[in-house]
């Protein structure tokens, strides 16, 4: 049997801090417990999502995320 266990939510991190700095830690810290993460991120910046490119997508309350 698998159990899993869904996430929504946001983590607000330092402003100088990546999304790869954040995915480097976050994901051992997973590992190191032998869980697994299926999933991605979405960077938000001032309640809008971030495109790939740098420019401003929809609001969190308006859109799908764009995918990364």
């Amino acid at each position: 049997m698998v159990k899993e266990i869904e996430i929504h939510g946001c983590v607000q991190i330092q402003p100088d801090m990546t999304v790869e700095d954040f995915w480097d830690a976050f994901i051992p810290f997973l590992e190191e417990r032998g869980w697994y993460f299926g999933g991605g991120l979405s960077t938000i910046v001032d309640g809008y999502y971030l495109n790939e490119d740098g420019t401003r997508g929809p609001h969190v309350m308006d859109g799908l995320p764009p995918i990364q």
